[in-house]
C-alpha cells in the first residue's frame, strides 16, 4: 500500500500526547543526553544493560561525568535494565557503541545485540532509528534481517528504520546535542518525514535530510576518517621536524596565518570515534577490493604515534645519563581528550606499556579518570597523586587542572635533570634548564 502522505503525523502525535513511549538502548555519552532530551517532551524508556549505571541515573547521576544533577530535572523518563520494559514503546533509538577488535576488525556484537532486543518486542507500526557509527549498508545489511526475522513483521509495510548519527563531542558544552545540526534519514519517505519531525522538535540547529541510509552512514564514518587523516599529516610533519630542530607548534602558528590553512596538532589519537571509525570504512573498502590508500596510511601513522613518544622518552631518558631500569616516569592524563572522564581508546596507556617494557616505570596520574576502569580495561594503575621522585614528567593530556601550573610544581617532584614531556604544548618556552619536549 502506498505510504499516505500525512501518516507520519499519527506517531508523532501519539508521542506528543504519550499515548506512545520512545526507548533509547545504550545510555552512554551519547544515549543518555538524547533520552533526557526528549523526556522533556515525551515518555522516554532509558534502557542499559548495565545495572550499575542504571542504579546511578536512578539518582540523577551521570556515570559519563558529562552531565549535572539538574539535566535530570523535568523529565518523564524511566531508567531500566528489564527488557520487558521495552514493550511498552513504539520508538526505538539503538545508540550503543561500536567498537573495533584486537584486530581492527569492526565489532558489531553490542549493536546487533541491541537489535535483537528490539526485534524481540517489536510491533506493527513501529520505529527503529540507529545512531551508533557503522560502514555503510551495515544498518539494512546486518540490522534489518535481525528485526524481520525474530519480529516475524514485513520491513516497509509493518515497521520501519532510519539512520541519524550522533554527533556528540565529549566535554565540548558548546556544541551539545541540540546545538548541531542532525542528519537524519529513513527507509522511505514516511519514514524520513516521521524522524525529521520528531527529531527536530528537540535539535535547535535543526535537521538535514538525507537522501538514504547509506548516505547517512557515509556522512558520519567521513567526519572523523577526513580528522584522522588530517592529523596523521600534522603527526608526520612532527616527527618530521623533531629530526630538523624545528618546533612543529610554531610552524603551526606560522602556516595558521594564511586565512585556508586547516588548523590542527599533532597527538595521541584514540577515543571512540577518530581512532576507531576509519577502519569500518577501511573494513568495508577490503570488501569490495578497494585499497583504501590514503585512510589505512593515515591509521597506520597515528597509530605508531605511542610507539614514537615512549622511545623519544626512552631516548630524553638515556642521554641524560639515566639507568632505564632504574627510572620513574610521572604521566600527567590518562583520558583521550582533556576534561573528559573517558579512557575507551586512550593511547596514553600503550606509552606506558611501552615504557614498562623497557623497565621504566610509570606512574599515571589523572583527576578526571576512574582508577576501577583503568585497572580493568588496560591493567593500569591510576595513583591519587605523585609518589616521590621522577627522572621525567610527561603532561599527556592538558586539563584544565594541569595548565598553567608553576614551575615549583614539577621541580619537587623531579631527580635532576628536568625532563619534561609536553604532548599538547602546553608549556612550551615557559621553562629555563629544561630537557624538553613537544610534538
Amino acid at each position: 500500500m502506498p505510504n499516505h502522505p500525512k501518516r507520519h503525523l499519527f506517531m508523532i502525535t501519539d508521542l506528543q500526547a504519550k499515548k506512545k513511549r520512545i526507548a533509547v538502548l545504550g545510555l552512554g555519552y551519547v544515549g543518555l543526553p538524547l533520552a533526557l532530551e526528549f523526556a522533556r517532551k515525551y515518555s522516554v524508556i532509558g534502557f542499559d544493560i548495565n545495572d550499575s549505571r542504571i542504579a546511578q541515573m536512578r539518582n540523577k547521576i551521570d556515570p559519563s561525568q558529562e552531565l549535572e544533577k539538574e539535566a535530570f530535572d523535568d523529565c518523564d523518563i524511566e531508567f531500566t535494565s528489564n527488557q520487558d520494559d521495552l514493550r511498552r514503546a513504539h520508538f526505538f533509538i539503538i545508540t550503543v557503541p561500536t567498537p573495533i577488535d584486537n584486530h581492527n576488525i569492526p565489532n558489531l556484537e553490542p549493536l546487533l545485540l541491541a537489535t535483537h532486543l528490539v526485534a524481540e518486542v517489536l510491533k506493527k507500526g513501529d520505529y527503529v532509528v540507529f545512531e551508533s557509527t557503522v560502514y555503510p549498508g551495515a544498518t539494512e545489511e546486518e540490522c534489518v534481517p535481525i528485526l524481520k526475522k525474530i519480529s516475524k513483521l514485513k520491513f516497509g509495510s509493518d515497521f520501519k528504520i532510519g539512520f541519524s548519527p550522533e554527533r556528540i563531542n565529549p566535554g565540548d558544552k558548546e556544541n551539545s546535542l541540540v546545538n548541531v545540526l542532525k542528519i537524519v534519514s529513513g527507509n522511505d519517505d514516511e519514514a524520513l518525514e516521521t524522524i525529521a519531525e520528531l527529531y527536530s522538535s528537540i535539535i535547535k540547529k535543526g535537521v538535514y535530510k538525507a537522501s538514504s541510509i547509506k548516505v547517512a552512514e557515509a556522512a558520519k564514518i567521513i567526519e572523523n576518517t577526513q580528522r584522522d587523516v588530517n592529523i596523521a599529516l600534522v603527526n608526520e610533519l612532527s616527527m618530521l621536524f623533531a629530526k630538523m630542530g624545528i618546533n612543529t607548534n610554531e610552524v603551526i602558528e606560522a602556516a595558521a596565518t594564511k586565512w585556508n590553512f586547516y588548523k590542527l596538532t599533532p597527538g595521541l589519537v584514540g577515543g571512540h570515534c577518530i581512532g576507531v571509525d576509519p577502519y569500518y570504512l577501511t573494513y568495508k573498502a577490503s570488501q569490495l577490493k578497494h585499497p583504501a590508500r590514503l585512510i589505512s596510511a593515515g591509521r597506520a601513522i597515528n597509530d605508531e604515534m605511542p610507539t614514537y613518544v615512549a622511545h623519544t622518552i626512552l631516548k630524553k631518558l638515556n642521554n641524560a645519563g639515566k639507568v632505564l631500569k632504574n627510572s620513574r616516569v610521572l604521566v600527567m592524563g590518562a583520558t583521550f581528550k582533556e576534561n573528559v572522564s573517558d579512557i575507551r581508546n586512550s593511547k596514553i596507556f600503550d606509552v606506558v606499556k611501552e615504557l614498562q617494557s623497557f623497565n621504566v616505570q610509570g606512574d599515571i596520574i589523572d583527576p578526571h579518570a576512574d582508577a576501577e576502569q583503568a585497572k580493568e580495561y588496560y591493567g593500569c594503575t591510576i595513583v591519587p597523586e605523585p609518589t616521590g621522585v621522577y627522572d621525567a614528567i610527561v603532561v599527556a593530556v592538558k586539563h584544565k587542572e594541569y595548565e598553567n601550573l608553576p614551575e615549583e610544581f614539577f621541580r619537587k617532584y623531579v631527580n635532576p635533570p628536568f625532563i619534561l614531556i609536553d604532548l599538547k604544548s602546553a608549556y612550551y618556552n615557559k621553562f629555563q634548564d629544561v630537557v624538553y619536549f613537544s610534538l
